[in-house]
């Protein structure tokens, strides 16, 4: 059964976002502008700061039909369509961040950070169905020590036909790193855990490159580490500067491009905008915010999804995804936006 959205008015300004309501008091350099194309219902939990994670399962057989995954944090998971309409929901409290892989069996998986135990991270799992959206659990992963926070998959051994695998990647309060190769069979999941890397504060933003054997994490109020997958070997490639990142660091994103080219995007959630490298060397491109149009700007954005692929009539070049933490006077939401515009303000497409 779906759950019912409901956002309730808030009577004040100062309850519905996860931080101050007041314009931030550092502003990084100047950033462009686009606007969101769609925004879904507000989550179910109102005047908390509830939704915070994105994620993208793309139909390959009818983009237009692709299915967004997205975390209330005091209510569960919930599935959206293209147009911004609720699927499905799913009561799993204490999700934070989500991510979606697809099996080379067409199984469709969906691993959010489950952090109902403070003191110890799983990996809760559920089954998204394709056609309808429902999702049904499939268990849970232990994963180690440290409150679950940030999470991504590594999807470069899900896409082969024989593959049952795959390497979810977790990133707790307490900056331990930690790899979870996960297991299908007969029905069920298991995974083993080993620590990749450690950073010194607590980080969020969690995103792999597959092609690059490159982990980025986002230590909040640091900046931005790339780990090799391999050796845990980290290095630094874009310090919280108060001009490109403003701390918070938050979500993070990757639009592939070519072998080892595309853009890495994160959340500069201190003063609201999108942080943009090119990859594979790093080099800053610019930020850009999602202003008010049609639908109402973003703010206090936790979680990040973007995908460069052809979606469809509405994102033919692609679509970018932001949780909005300020979308008084209703209760938070997610907001889409076509990454083709975010480029061609970025001056990245003529």
């Amino acid at each position: 059964m779906i759950r019912p959205f409901h956002g309730f008015a808030l009577m004040t300004l100062g309850i519905a976002a996860a931080c101050a309501t007041v314009p931030p008091a550092i502003m990084g350099d100047p950033a462009v502008t686009v606007t969101a194309r769609v925004q879904t219902p507000p989550v179910g939990t109102a005047n908390e700061d509830a939704a915070d994670d994105p994620a993208i399962w793309r139909n390959p057989a009818n983009p237009a039909a692709s299915l967004i995954v997205g975390t209330d944090k005091k209510g569960g998971l919930y599935v959206y369509d293209l147009k911004g309409a609720q699927k499905a929901f799913l009561a799993a409290p204490g999700m934070n961040n989500v991510d979606v892989v697809e099996l080379g069996n067409g199984t469709v998986v969906v691993a959010a950070s489950d952090r109902s135990d403070l003191a110890n991270g799983h990996i809760f799992l559920a089954l998204l169905d394709r056609a309808t959206g429902k999702l049904t659990p499939a268990g849970k992963v232990a994963v180690g020590p440290g409150e679950a926070y940030g999470i991504c998959i590594d999807k470069r051994q899900a896409g082969t036909v024989s593959s049952a695998q795959f390497t979810v990647f977790s990133a707790p309060k307490n900056g331990v790193i930690y790899r979870t190769v996960i297991t299908a069979a007969n029905g069920a999941f298991s995974g083993t855990t080993t620590t990749l890397a450690n950073v010194a504060t607590q980080p969020e933003g969690c995103i792999a490159d597959p092609r690059t054997g490159t982990l980025y994490i986002g230590e909040e109020d640091v900046g931005l580490w790339a780990i090799d997958t391999a050796t845990g070997a980290k290095r630094m490639i874009a310090p919280i500067d108060n001009k490109l990142l403003v701390a918070d660091l938050e979500g993070l994103a990757i639009a592939p491009e070519g072998a080892k080219g595309g853009y890495l995007i994160g959340s500069s959630q201190g003063d609201n905008a999108y942080a943009v490298w090119r990859l594979p060397d790093h080099t800053p491109v610019g930020r850009f915010r999602v202003a008010a149009g049609t639908f109402g700007s973003t703010e206090e954005t936790d979680g990040i999804e973007v995908d460069n692929r052809d979606f469809g009539p509405d994102f033919p070049g692609g679509i970018f995804i932001a949780q909005d933490g300020m979308n008084a006077p209703a209760a938070q939401n997610f907001k889409y936006a076509r990454w083709d515009e975010v480029l061609a303000a970025l001056g990245e497409r003529k």
